[in-house]
């Protein structure tokens, strides 16, 4: 039977099973937006099953209708700070870089976990959540799931490790129409280009398969499934680590921007955004 872990988080369930831990997006909010509390939360979760023996292999899973709608807009200039809204000098755009490279760290955490990481999408995985499951060693979707690196619909370039992680899986030509339209690919579409492994029928047997193949890892020798990840990592890490690094100063200098307030405000008044450049 699966037992909870001692914390009550805010945004996830966290069940363990026989060496297998399931982490369950669960915000509180429609879509599992990825709020604050998310932000906080996501490291600390991958921190205690890294360090917890027992647990040999995660599945990154999703609670409700959709997997996530992506970053809770409204909470953007709280997490982000001052500079996103309302731009600022120097002081008030090293704190947005900061934040940036938190929400960065944040999303790292799945890749610097030593326990092999499996995602299981379904529905909607928009924005900030295509950059999570980026960061998972293996992905699959339902045949209802949609991906969207929506970003540039904002305004924003893409800083939290889609523009880093997604070449190596897609190569840089899907990777670069994704991210310059922004347009919604399907389950099969995302299959087809490398971004899932496998496409299941729906919610439950899309978990069912993830945590089966979780199962299958958590019965190989731990040291030599770490070891695979940490070498695979490793390959790429000093691409990963300048990339990050190089997107978060660019946003903390352009993101302040009267394109992202009309973005943002277009969406919550569900008409078309004007963009202007500026």
């Amino acid at each position: 039977m699966a037992a909870p872990t001692n914390t009550d988080w805010e945004s996830f369930v966290v069940l363990t099973t026989n060496g297998v831990a399931e982490v369950i997006i669960d915000t509180p909010r429609r879509g599992n937006v990825l709020g604050p509390d998310f932000w906080r939360e996501l490291p600390e979760v991958f921190d205690q099953l890294d360090r917890d023996r027992a647990v040999r292999s995660i599945v990154l899973a999703a609670q409700g209708q959709h997997f996530s709608y992506g970053i809770d807009l409204k909470a953007m200039p709280r997490m982000f700070g001052k500079a996103f809204s309302e731009g600022g000098l120097a002081a008030e755009r090293l704190a947005l870089r900061s934040n940036i490279v938190a929400a960065q760290k944040a999303i790292t955490a799945l890749e610097e976990c030593s326990k092999p990481v499996v995602a299981a999408v379904h529905g909607w995985c928009i924005g900030g959540a295509v950059d999570l499951i980026a960061a998972a060693d293996i992905r699959y979707a339902s045949a209802d799931a949609i991906f969207s690196i929506r970003e540039i619909k904002l305004g924003i370039v893409a800083d939290l490790g889609s523009l880093q992680r997604l070449p190596p899986l897609i190569g840089e030509g899907h990777t670069r129409e994704l991210a310059m339209t922004g347009d919604d690919i399907s389950a099969e579409r995302a299959q087809a280009i490398g971004l899932v492994n496998a496409v299941l029928p729906d919610h439950d047997s899309v978990v069912a398969h993830a945590l089966a193949a979780a199962q299958r890892i958590a019965a190989n020798p731990p040291l030599a499934v770490q070891g695979v990840k940490h070498v695979l990592n490793e390959a790429r890490h000093a691409t990963l680590e300048d990339g990050l690094k190089y997107v978060a100063a660019w946003n903390s200098a352009f993101l302040p921007s009267s394109d992202v307030n009309e973005a943002i405000t277009a969406v919550f008044e569900k008409r078309a955004p004007r963009f202007t450049g500026a």
